[in-house]
């Protein structure tokens, strides 16, 4: 059956990824992210554990230069799901910087996670949370009737479909995936929440590419896991 859609205007656009010479940050692993007003502070165990995880999370990651294209340092987090706890780390470290930031009266009613990484964790992060989940998918991959979204790449367009009601109006939902670049796609599944005339209290990320200011891009709160590559030292030619 041919998935029905309707289209609705993006949020966001993105722009070439690609940098020669691109380095990690010389930052210590750490979250960045900044309570909600109104949430209590972490406590030191729960900032401390969070630290913690983040060292070993970070050390797990493995880079590929040039990979898909030359000039790209292509960051590799599939490490952390073939180790059952390292896996369960970073479920536990998400967990934590959600409850950090929202805190249980702001706690996200709905994770939505983007095609394809976002579904490695975005699940499993649903559950701890005590929240629904809503998967954004590419076009033509949903049945039903559907809304789009479309949204500008390196080398052309592409469009992001959630399935219609799935997300009720006036419920808290925050949008995850596994790295933010440009922010793009981030934007256009934002974009889709807000069709659905629910509150979109956010995004969270394992990993951020800082120099690409794909956060800039996006019209709610932002929040990482992981430092990310750092401004690449020679500028591309």
């Amino acid at each position: 059956m041919t998935p029905s859609a309707s289209s609705m205007t993006p949020l966001g656009t993105s722009t070439s990824t690609s940098h020669s010479n691109r380095s990690t940050s010389d930052q210590p692993d750490a979250t960045q992210s900044t309570p909600a007003a109104g949430v209590p502070a972490p406590t030191a165990a729960s900032s401390a554990e969070l630290a913690h995880l983040a060292v070993k999370l970070r050390e797990a990651l493995r880079q590929f230069p040039d990979f898909p294209s030359p000039g790209v340092l292509f960051e590799d987090i599939l490490p952390i799901f073939a180790d059952p706890i390292l896996h369960d780390s970073l479920l536990r470290a998400l967990e934590l910087q959600v409850r950090t930031a929202f805190g249980e009266h702001d706690r996200p009613d709905v994770i939505v996670a983007l095609d394809a990484r976002g579904f490695l964790f975005g699940p499993g992060l649903a559950l701890r949370l005590g929240a629904g989940f809503v998967p954004v998918r590419k076009q033509g991959k949903l049945p039903g009737p559907t809304v789009s979204a479309r949204f500008r790449k390196e080398y052309g367009e592409d469009v992001f479909e959630i399935q219609r009601d799935t997300i009720r109006p006036g419920q808290k939902v925050l949008v995850v995936d596994d790295i933010i670049a440009t922010g793009g796609s981030a934007a256009a599944a934002g974009s889709l929440v807000e069709s659905a005339k629910a509150h979109l209290v956010g995004y969270l990320f394992i990993l951020e590419l800082d120099f690409l200011k794909g956060r800039q891009t996006l019209h709610a709160p932002v929040h990482t896991l992981l430092s990310g590559q750092a401004e690449p030292s020679v500028p591309p030619e």
